[in-house]
């Protein structure tokens, strides 16, 4: 097993030799990936089949986000053919520039380097991260979670044998070697080879990455989602978009956990609502109102507006007003992504302003808020930090810009 500190200058002497790796041998390496996924399949289910085996306590919604299948393996091979497809962001000029005495300054998009990617569960989003960080010439050292150790190394298994045969460097990408909590609290203090710390899952994991790290971190946290549906909405366009954005995924982050609606349309829509919520087999908790129009809802408690369920369980609480809805958003949002179902162009507009979240929806479910969607290829999460590097981080994100000047002799006067 390597040490820490042999494999972060591992990471960094490939980061020097990956910014200069030109598309089409980034691109053959995604090929060659995407081919060795689909040649291998049986062997990765297999090896995500002891990862099941030995995790038989977890919950159903940590279980979803755990299982490979076939069609899951498919998907991520689709995943790394788009990001060929994409535009190499790398040595783009953003913008250009004369000044008066003849010289030229420009912005160039350059790779971040050497970026320590943290997550859990999904084994899947190694490989996503793997392709955004090659075809933006980073090098990425991931620390996937216990539960999916097995799933994880056969997938970087694949992921090094590709880079070895479209010969990328060495250490382009690892796992983390060592597995425990001291090991990553000192990994993300070491600013001098780690130039980013991307942790996405649970709080409590990421908020010891905060308290540890001496380099950036871009948070993805928790996903504590709203749908306010207001006074002027459609009906049956509210009841589809709950529905979808409740049942279609609810392990997922950008799943709605909560339910806000104004009090002039509940009596509307609130009775269809529930019966097609408890069909679905979604367990409600609801304020009194709500809890009013059917035995089967449980009174909400107060923690319950700040909790994430990652399950086909929903809360639901009628509002006074617009600005009452804003309100409860603003109190207990995680920032991820939040949507308003109207017809009121007006009331869009101003919520889609005065909702701090990364992503902000009107009239759309929030499911849809996912880097493939978007048309970004792949995402490495989504960032819930405020900085530029928010919402679903695709290829661009992984990037940042320098400034190069060409002269002809200009000297400081």
């Amino acid at each position: 097993m390597k040490n820490i500190e042999e494999q972060l200058k591992l990471a960094k002497e490939a980061s020097n030799q990956l910014r200069i790796v030109d598309t089409k041998k980034k691109n053959n390496f995604l090929n060659k990936l995407s081919d060795l996924l689909m040649e291998n399949k049986q062997e990765i289910l297999q090896e995500n089949k002891k990862d099941l085996d030995l995790n038989e306590g977890l919950t159903k919604a940590m279980k979803k986000r755990l299982t490979l299948t076939e069609d899951s393996i498919k998907g991520m091979v689709d995943g790394v053919r788009e990001i060929v497809d994409l535009d190499d962001p790398i040595g783009v000029i953003e913008e250009k520039w004369s000044r008066p005495n003849g010289m030229e300054v420009a912005k160039m998009r350059v790779p971040i380097g050497v970026i320590v990617f943290v997550y859990e569960s999904r084994p899947n989003v190694i490989v996503d991260a793997t392709g955004l960080c090659i075809k933006s010439g980073n090098v990425l050292i991931a620390r996937g979670g216990k539960e999916a150790i097995y799933s994880n190394t056969v997938l970087l298994k694949f992921i090094n044998q590709a880079l070895e045969e479209a010969g990328l460097p060495v250490g382009s990408v690892q796992q983390l070697e060592d597995r425990s909590y001291e090991a990553l609290a000192e990994v993300v203090k070491q600013d001098k080879y780690v130039d980013l710390v991307v942790p996405r899952g649970r709080e409590k994991l990421i908020n010891t990455i905060k308290d540890n790290a001496r380099v950036p971190v871009i948070a993805h946290e928790r996903g504590l989602c709203h749908m306010y549906i207001d006074s002027e909405a459609d009906k049956a366009m509210a009841i589809k978009l709950v529905l979808n954005a409740k049942t279609s995924n609810p392990s997922t982050c950008n799943t709605i956990e909560k339910v806000l609606i104004h009090k002039d349309i509940a009596d509307e829509i609130l009775p269809d609502l529930i019966l097609k919520l408890i069909e679905a087999g979604v367990e409600i908790r609801g304020d009194e109102k709500v809890c009013s129009l059917s035995d089967s809802c449980k009174l909400a408690l107060e923690e319950d507006w700040d909790e994430e369920y990652l399950d086909m369980i929903v809360a639901i609480k009628i509002v006074d007003s617009f600005e009452n809805s804003i309100k409860h958003i603003e109190e207990h949002s995680s920032g991820l992504t939040d949507s308003i179902i109207t017809e009121n162009k007006e009331k869009a507009d101003k919520f889609l302003q005065a909702v701090n979240s990364a992503v902000v929806l009107v009239n759309a479910s929030n499911r849809l808020v996912d880097g493939g969607v978007f048309g970004l290829g792949a995402e490495l999460g989504i960032s819930t930090s405020s900085i530029h590097m928010r919402g679903p981080m695709g290829i661009k994100d992984l990037t940042v810009t320098k400034y190069i000047v060409l002269g002809d002799g200009q000297i400081r006067e």
